[in-house]
């Protein structure tokens, strides 16, 4: 949806943006107040959030915009209001978010400046088509890099993986704990580096998560709060105020079902406290709060828990990964869909 906005803002049509529960609950100022401020007519419902009203306007001018907080989406969305801009549109960011975007539109030959924190470039520019390959989702693999991270004796391998640096963070915290990840076969597709990623079974530890490694890991950090309480002693994560703002508030949901589940967790505002245990998990119904990752994540810790873990509300998987049921009991999780 902000991605779908910045691209609407300057097209000169009316449209209107909605979508279903969870998604109206997602705080949309962040978007709509830069593209405001480049000329566009876009209006929210009164706290914020969707649907998204917008109405056609003749031209949109380009602004410098300083990210308030690291979020790639809102960049994007001010880079593709920028196709239709006149004048140079530029978006400084203090910390480095995914640049998927940014790869996209040189693709499609945009001429772009990316320098040390800022993105730039003048609006007006051509774009010309091109072939797209679309590598393997990382978000998607770290449910099963944490699962055979947990496991003695397993070893998985997953491939034609995406691994933009910018979203990498999972690969380096699991390896800060332990793991034991082999990148292999390092490759372009396209714009975008991609790789086979092997991951072997081996005891984990608890750490303090650099505040460098959250932007690149932000979707992630579901799964890899599973592998914190299976890990022994204390794993840290502060700084993370944005996972309050997914698709469910993912520091309280992940919270509450690992204690569930038996682990001690503390929370504050943008942190979490993870007391990890090797031996494992206990066994409970979980809800998902009908968040994708919170569901999927549960599954993964059903590996290493004493008894069957029920997980409500799960029917968002089918958006973001079809098929995860399947693949997961391929890769050796037993799950049975109700």
């Amino acid at each position: 949806m902000r991605l779908m906005a910045g691209l609407l803002v300057g097209a000169g049509c009316d449209v209107v943006l909605t979508g279903d529960a969870s998604l109206r609950r997602r705080p949309m100022r962040r978007i709509t107040d830069p593209l405001t401020s480049m000329g566009a007519r876009i209006t929210t419902a009164r706290d914020g959030t969707a649907p998204l009203r917008i109405a056609a306007v003749s031209r949109l001018h380009g602004i410098r915009y300083q990210l308030p907080i690291a979020s790639a989406q809102v960049k994007s969305a001010i880079l593709l209001a920028g196709i239709h801009a006149e004048g140079r549109t530029c978006v400084v960011e203090t910390t480095p978010t995914r640049d998927h975007t940014e790869r996209m539109l040189r693709a499609f030959g945009v001429e772009l400046s990316v320098e040390t924190g800022e993105i730039a470039f003048d609006g007006g520019q051509t774009l010309t088509a091109t072939a797209i390959a679309v590598p393997g989702d990382i978000s998607s693999a770290a449910f099963f890099l944490v699962g055979a991270a947990l496991v003695d004796g397993s070893e998985l391998t997953v491939t034609d993986i995406g691994i933009n640096p910018t979203r990498t963070g999972v690969i380096d915290i699991l390896r800060r704990m332990g793991a034991d990840i082999v990148v292999s076969n390092e490759r372009s597709t396209g714009s975008e580096p991609v790789a086979d990623i092997t991951v072997r079974g081996a005891p984990l530890h608890g750490i303090d998560i650099p505040h460098e490694l959250v932007a690149s890991a932000i979707d992630e950090f579901p799964a890899l709060f599973v592998a914190a309480a299976c890990a022994e002693g204390v794993t840290r994560l502060a700084g993370a105020s944005e996972l309050r703002h997914k698709e469910s508030d993912r520091i309280e949901s992940m919270a509450t079902g690992l204690r569930t589940l038996g682990t001690v967790v503390t929370t504050a505002a943008d942190s979490i406290e993870i007391v990890g245990r090797k031996t494992g998990l206990g066994h409970g119904r979980i809800e998902s709060h009908g968040d994708h990752r919170i569901a999927m994540a549960f599954a993964v810790a059903g590996l290493r828990a004493a008894g069957p873990v029920e997980i409500t509300n799960c029917a968002a998987i089918g958006t973001s990964f079809p098929g995860f049921v399947e693949t997961a009991q391929a890769a050796g999780l037993t799950i049975h869909p109700r």
